[in-house]
């Protein structure tokens, strides 16, 4: 396996803040995958996703992700719906540690009303209201999200600060439980 890191997780479970944060603290490379999407295209998601539609946004999603997993050292904050395609769960899991980072509906609908990025730049996956949504989302990606992680953390209540630092604390446990069963 490689050292990479990826954190997967529905919008506003902190994926790109906790990641940054546990980037630093791992040292090593911080990587978002829509931020490289949005270099690439040299346009936004919801431009994206308006000029080409999910599909086309889906394709450049699996783009960006195929130039990451090449790297080494990294955490990569993934967008929400990567874990849509099964060539993308596979390769993240071949190229890295999977985090799944969870929320409960109230807590990501809280969170997504409070973040201006993710009206301005986000468009509506269902065009229902933002609870409805993510409830809506949320059941159909869990299934995903859970094959394709190898460590699930529970964010409600946390600080990204704490996010990170149970990440590092599991990985290490798992690290060290693995060396001891050699």
């Amino acid at each position: 396996m490689s050292n990479n890191i990826y954190l997967t997780g529905y919008r506003c479970t902190g994926k790109s803040t906790v990641g940054k944060i546990l980037a630093e603290r791992a040292h090593k490379y911080f990587i978002d995958t829509d931020g490289f999407i949005i270099g690439y295209a040299g346009a936004s998601i919801d431009e994206i996703v308006t000029r080409e539609g999910w599909d086309g946004f889906r394709k450049l999603e699996r783009f960006a992700l195929m130039q990451v997993a090449g790297g080494e050292r990294q955490v990569v904050s993934t967008g929400g719906g990567i874990i849509l395609n099964p060539e993308n769960r596979s390769l993240m899991r071949e190229t890295g540690y999977v985090v799944w980072l969870k929320a409960r509906v109230h807590t990501l609908a809280r969170r997504m009303t409070a973040d201006a990025a993710t009206a301005t730049q986000r468009p509506s996956l269902t065009g229902a209201s933002v609870e409805d949504e993510i409830a809506a989302v949320l059941e159909e990606r869990e299934p995903f999200y859970r094959v394709a992680a190898h460590l699930t953390i529970e964010t409600d209540g946390m600080s990204p600060e704490e996010v990170a630092e149970e990440i590092l604390r599991q990985i290490k446990a798992e690290s060290s439980d693995q060396k001891q069963a050699r």
